[in-house]
Formats: structure tokens, sequence, C-alpha cells
């Protein structure tokens, strides 16, 4: 396949065209014409397929030049899949055993093949099946941490931070379709906006609501200004897949260098989704126990997050910023932790500000939740989803008063219950 001009795969052609690739033969063993091919990319933008053989099983994911979800009409680069290979080195280097193993990447057909996972399925839909899984606030809060950290100018050398600037600065077109579908979009009739009949009066609401328009639009500039470390740039519970005893982050394709607080919001903001959407769920029995469980994930991810984060602060700040010639150097551990502190703040008050607006397009843009779209009954939906977007109203607009996990619980306890 190497050199020769982008064609899509199908589950016809593949076992022809990937046969002769030794990663592929090696990983699933067998001839070509032996291999068990499924399409089961269900995203918006990619094809997925799962490749099985007589010694096991890889997935391979190809980029489109469009946006799958939409049509032709949408063009994109294929270029993003070098974002998602390079975006996924890094974070194996990083957080290592939290992504897929890659196993062959070719540029010119843009695609990738990496590590079946397997019985792991979507957080998303473990999260709607009501399945309570022990290691997510765990795995994910470390992940997140350690990502970000090492990717930052608290631990990189400068030289080399700027250089992988430079090369995920061309991500121009993923990072359009952020900046428009989450930011601007979900704040006026825009043509690909859709939301449950019933929302109505909410929506507009929210569309005459000056302050959290201006908000959005800071946030935007957070986004599009503060290139503080890579992002996955598209961490929601559907880029996690889990099992009751491993957890793995998948899709980095968005990735480019930003705010560290947007992966902690995005990632917080679904369990909150999640948590809303319970009472749609609640056919087969009260799911009380789930948005208990919610809430624990939550506070217990932003816990490790921060503890981690600490931890590294500590012990791997070795880069330009807050340097310790400054502090401990000098004797003044204190000088550092005061230092570190601040930098939680911030992480903290942005973080609260992307959720809210994340909510937000979740539930009035383009691309939709499960959470919520799976729930038949509109009315019910309905109901659910304006709890939802009030709650992240009041995050958005109000995160530089906002001082605790608990205050939120309480909150979103009361929106949950229409008080």
């Amino acid at each position: 396949m190497h050199g020769s001009a982008f064609q899509p795969l199908t589950v016809e052609t593949l076992p022809e065209r990937l046969v002769r690739v030794t990663a592929v033969a090696e990983h699933v063993g067998g001839t070509g014409s032996s291999w068990r091919v499924r399409e089961v990319g269900d995203g918006n933008l990619n094809l997925v397929f799962i490749v099985e053989g007589d010694r096991g099983a890889v997935v391979v994911k190809q980029a489109l030049p469009y946006v799958r979800l939409v049509g032709d009409s949408w063009p994109l680069p294929l270029k993003r899949s070098f974002f998602e290979y390079h975006a996924l080195t890094r974070q194996e280097k990083r957080a290592p055993g939290q992504v897929p193993a890659i196993y062959h990447f070719d540029e010119q057909q843009a695609l990738i093949v990496m590590e079946y996972l397997s019985p792991h399925i979507i957080l998303r839909r473990a999260l709607i099946q009501g399945r309570q899984l022990p290691r997510i606030a765990e795995d994910l809060g470390l992940f997140m941490a350690r990502t970000l950290f090492r990717g930052s100018d608290l631990h990189m050398e400068t030289r080399d931070r700027k250089a992988d600037l430079a090369l995920f600065a061309e991500n121009v077109e993923l990072c359009d379709i952020t900046e428009n579908l989450v930011f601007t979009d979900p704040y006026f009739s825009a043509p690909m906006n859709r939301h449950t009949p019933e929302l109505g009066p909410v929506v507009a609401e929210l569309r005459a609501d000056r302050d959290l328009k201006v908000e959005a639009q800071k946030l935007k500039h957070l986004f599009a200004a503060k290139a503080e470390t890579l992002v996955h740039g598209d961490l929601h519970t559907g880029s996690v897949m889990v099992t009751e005893s491993d957890t793995r982050i998948i899709d980095p394709e968005f990735a480019f260098y930003g705010p560290m607080a947007f992966d902690v919001g995005m990632l917080l903001s679904n369990y909150w989704m999640a948590f809303f959407s319970q009472r749609g769920h609640e056919a087969e029995g009260s799911r009380e126990d789930m948005r208990a469980y919610l809430v624990r994930v939550i506070e217990e991810t932003w816990a490790i997050f921060r503890e981690e984060f600490a931890r590294l602060w500590r012990t791997e700040r070795r880069g330009m910023l807050y340097h310790r010639s400054l502090y401990e150097d000098q004797g003044d551990a204190l000088g550092a932790e005061q230092a570190l502190n601040h930098v939680i703040h911030d992480i903290w008050t942005d973080m609260l500000g992307f959720a809210g607006i994340e909510i937000h397009r979740r539930i009035l843009g383009l691309a939709h939740n499960a959470d919520f779209e799976s729930i038949e009954d509109t009315k019910l939906r309905a109901s659910c989803e304006a709890a939802a977007l009030r709650f992240g109203r009041h995050i958005a607009v109000n995160r530089k008063h906002i001082s605790s996990l608990a205050e939120l619980d309480r909150l979103a306890k009361s929106l949950d219950q229409g008080l």
C-alpha cells in the first residue's frame, strides 16, 4: 500500500491491501483470504475495522477526506491521522500502558494499525448500561495529570516543546471544528445545530443570555491562545475503552497545544451529562446508586489528577516554568507550593468553564451524546437535558466563584430533582 494514491478501505479490499504489511500479518496470522473483517466505526469522522485471524486481531483506523457524519460536503485533510499517530506515541511515553499499542502507520493512506482491545467496551456505553467501573477515576486522573504535565514547559526541554508545538500547530482544521462547534454554534441558530423539540424555551433563553455568550467567547479565546501543553482535544467518555481492570484512551486526532484544563473539563462534563441522563434510563429500576457513583467518580478523578499533578510538580519540574532555582534551590519549598496552588487554581477555574460549554454543545450542537439521545421519550429526554443545560450555564458563568465539587454536587442534585 505504501506510496500509492489514497484509497478508502472496505471490508472486501482490506485483506488484499494489508496482507503484505508485516506488522498486520504478524499480529493477525494466516493469509488475507482467511481474515475476518468487520467495519465497526460509529464515530463522526473515520473508518474503523476489526481484523481477526488465526493468531489474533488488530484494529485498522483510516481517515476519510471528509467528515463522515456529514459527507463530502465537509472536506477534511487526511493528515489528521498523522496527528493522531504522533499524539498516541507521546501519550504512551508520558502515561505508559494507557493507550493502545501502535503496530503500523501509513501516512499516505491515512491509516493506523493498532492493538485490538478486548473485552473492552466504550465507557459511555458502560455508563448508559449502569455499570460502575472501579478504576476509571484513578486511571483517567493519572492519565490527564501525566500527559498534561509532561507535555508542558513545566517538564519538557524548551526546544523540544516548541518543536512539538510547531508540529501540532498544523492540526488547523480539527481545531476549527472545536472552535466553531463547541464555542460558537450552540449559541445561535447555526445550520447544523439540532436539539430535542421540547427544549425550545430553554434554548431561546440560553441564546439570549449575554453573560453566557461573553463567557463562551472568553473560553474560546483561552482555547485558541493558551498553548500550555499537548492536549488530547476530544477526551470524553466515547474516547475511553474499559474493563473492570483496565482503562485505555483512544482517538486523539484532535490533539493540539492548548489549555491544560480543556481535557479535564471535557471529561468531567461527560460524567455530569451521564449523571443528568440517569432519569431517562430507569425503566428497569432506580438509578440512585449510579448517580452516587458518578458523583464519586467526578470527585475522585479531580482529587487524583490534583494529587498526581502535585507529585510531578515536586519531582519532575525541570522545564523553564517555575524553575527550581527560584524556589527549592534557595531553600524555599513553600514558595514552590504557593506557585503550585496558583497553577492548580487556574486549571480548576478554566476546567469548570470548559465543562459548562461542552455540556451545551452536546445538547444544542451537531454532535450529541448517546447518554441523552438513547432516551426515546423526548419529553423525558428534554427534562434531563434542560437540567444539564442550566448546570452548564451556572458553572461556565460563575466558575470564578465556585470553590468546591461539593457545592456542585448539591446543585446537580437539586436541578436533577427539578427543585
